[in-house]
């Protein structure tokens, strides 16, 4: 009778051993030797032992992607409870047009600007040379021109864009801050400026983008197009404009590099970059954090439609 408290490695033993000794020929007629068995039943254990291991190894490996997929789901179902949407799908399309158009113009304009510099030959090589760098940047001029267009007609036809130019509007408030700023940073105020949807930074460099592309791109069309522009302008007038060009990318480039990349990326408190231009959301510790004043109106109006 089969013994029912047999575990299932010992029966797949018992049954390849069988099943070795049957298919193993035997010595004159003669019935395997104890000896030969044993092994069998050695080589059975060793083999089975091993793809055991193989598969007790995989099905722990599967438990715990199991458990870190559903740790992962867990923490952004977690995170996004608790997130507040700030810049729409529109609003983000914007930012990566123009900041996409500025790095392209950055990397093709600085070598034409500094063209003794070994880093500028090292990159207009790479390019492959002036008509190359000119037809890129070109492009990168066309990206930017896109962007205006598409966030001058966004903020006149669309209601997140009208209340977010009246929003970045300068006001005394702003003005206050800068210095209750000062004040916190050198210890002589205990809290820093509370701010609505945007910061004084924030509107800082959002008019910097306005003036900066009143400039480049005035002064870029004017080079450009100069056989059109000289028909009805003087030669210092394109003069003019190909310094301010050359000047205003030196200026937007450092701005960038010093004062929004500081503020959006390299600050400690956001370190190493923010993603905010991705996803266009913010988390609630963020938002009580930088713009305690918005969260506060969206709280309020919350609880006035639960009423």
């Amino acid at each position: 009778m089969e013994d029912k408290h047999k575990t299932a490695k010992e029966k797949l033993i018992e049954e390849l051993s069988r099943y070795a000794a049957g298919v193993l020929p035997d010595q004159e007629g003669k019935e395997l030797s104890e000896e030969t068995k044993q092994l069998i039943r050695n080589e059975a254990i060793k083999d089975l032992d091993a793809f055991l291991d193989v598969k007790i190894k995989n099905i722990h490996k599967l438990i715990k992607n199991e458990q870190a997929l559903k740790a992962k789901l867990d923490k952004k179902k977690e995170w996004q409870k608790d997130t507040f949407q700030r810049f729409n799908i529109y609003f983000r399309i914007q930012h990566i047009m123009l900041f996409s158009s500025v790095i392209i113009l950055i990397i093709t304009g600085l070598p034409i600007k500094f063209p003794n510099s070994a880093v500028s030959k090292f990159v207009m090589s790479i390019m492959g040379g002036i008509s190359t760098q000119g037809i890129l940047h070109r492009i990168g001029a066309a990206l930017l021109i896109g962007f205006y267009v598409f966030h001058t007609l966004y903020t006149i036809f669309h209601k997140d864009g009208r209340r977010d130019f009246v929003q970045l509007l300068p006001k005394p408030k702003d003005i206050k801050d800068v210095f209750q700023m000062i004040k916190y940073f050198f210890g002589f105020a205990k809290d820093k400026p509370k701010f609505d949807r945007f910061s004084y930074i924030e509107k800082f460099d959002y008019w910097a983008v306005y003036w900066g592309g009143i400039v480049m791109v005035g002064s870029g069309l004017i080079m450009w197009f100069h056989n059109l522009a000289l028909s009805y302008f003087p030669k210092y007038v394109y003069d003019i404009a190909r310094e301010a060009h050359s000047d205003e990318a030196l200026l937007a480039t450092l701005t960038i590099v010093i004062w929004h990349f500081y503020n959006v990326h390299f600050n400690p408190s956001r370190f190493p970059g923010s993603l905010v231009w991705w996803h266009g959301k913010l988390t609630k510790e963020q938002m009580i954090d930088e713009h305690p004043l918005e969260y506060e109106k969206i709280m309020k109006g919350k609880e006035g439609k639960n009423v």
